[in-house]
């Protein structure tokens, strides 16, 4: 197998902020395993609060000891690749399951034994901005599901000038920015706009907190579920939540790959927790590879593609928030000539 890496710079379509900070472009990396006349594409974002850059993630790649002769050989390939950033693992990852698939001439779905449609409907994201800034985009984006980053300032205003807006299903991804008494106190006062549920209020691996803030609320009557992203990678993280929160955020550059998301996947739902898929911004490469998984997932959040302007591939089709897999094999993805 023939591996190889190319640049991918994606063009966002409006300036994206969360807490973490704010871009107009990422610098994705895409990976490309030839084997026998077939190709096999697979997608790394690098994400720069998990220290990832476009250049140290195709260091790692390019420094791969040779990934043999084999791709039916996925679970020995992927365990012998050496530790380093989970997006550039989980990019050598999908390529190989574009790869199988094509090899057997089957959608991943299939292979998995899933069922393609229905699939949930997707959220659309919208970044930091000002309240009337962000009720705005929400009346301009027309979608039935809406998820609203938020930073510490401005939350309740944020939320109830976007209510105003819409009757969209509201979700809320704070990326770990409240302190655990903001977050009592914020998210008892957000219930009134009846959100679908909040994501990361708190910051990663504080357990303690995350029991405590559960126990708050449920004390105070409060039904609004808290899910986590930045807390849980692996599926190694999950069962410490166990208890804590009421669902785990799952993406495959987080996990590595296919492979360690379905493993994710399952531990969840053995500690009683429900799963949301998820992506970073990326390009319909990692967002299709995700929705393979997507008939397994309570929520989705796969809006990647629609958040950027010069998208390479073709793959996952957008029918506003209603998804739908490619019937082609593996990915089903394919490039768009310019």
């Amino acid at each position: 197998m023939k591996l190889s890496v190319q640049p991918m710079t994606l063009n966002l379509k409006t300036t994206f902020r969360v807490s973490h900070g704010a871009s107009d472009q990422r610098h994705n990396v895409l990976v490309v395993i030839e084997h026998n006349g077939l190709v096999g594409y697979g997608e790394a974002a690098a994400v720069f609060y998990y220290g990832d850059t476009q250049e140290s993630l195709s260091a790692y790649i390019n420094a791969l000891p040779p990934l043999g002769e084999d791709p039916f050989l996925l679970e020995e390939v992927l365990n012998s690749l050496p530790p380093g950033p989970h997006a550039a693992q989980a990019a050598v990852d999908i390529a190989l399951h574009d790869l199988w698939g094509k090899m057997l001439g089957q959608p991943l779905y299939r292979l998995f034994g899933l069922k393609p449609a229905p699939l949930h409907q997707t959220s659309f994201t919208i970044g930091i901005d000002t309240p009337e800034v962000m009720a705005q985009r929400v009346k301009e984006s027309n979608y039935p599901v809406i998820k609203v980053k938020l930073g510490p300032d401005d939350a309740e205003a944020t939320v109830a000038a976007i209510r105003q807006a819409t009757n969209a299903r509201l979700r809320v991804d704070a990326n770990a920015a409240w302190t655990p008494e903001q977050a009592l106190e914020l998210i008892t006062r957000l219930s009134q706009y009846h959100l679908e549920l909040i994501e990361q209020p708190l910051p990663a691996g504080d357990v303690e907190s995350y029991l405590w803030l559960r126990g708050q609320l449920r004390a105070r009557g409060v039904p609004t579920p808290i899910f986590v992203d930045e807390s849980v990678k692996t599926s190694h993280d999950v069962a410490a939540y166990a208890g804590a929160v009421d669902g785990v955020v799952v993406k495959l550059m987080k996990t590595g790959g296919l492979r360690e998301a379905l493993r994710t996947i399952h531990t969840a739902r053995a500690n009683g927790m429900k799963i949301m898929l998820s992506c970073m911004i990326e390009s319909s490469v990692g967002v299709t590879a995700a929705a393979h998984l997507a008939p397994l997932c309570d929520h989705l959040d796969l809006d990647g593609p629609l958040l950027i302007g010069n998208d390479p591939f073709s793959g996952i089709r957008y029918d506003g928030a209603n998804l739908f897999l490619p019937e082609g094999p593996g990915l089903g993805v394919l490039p768009i000539s310019k």
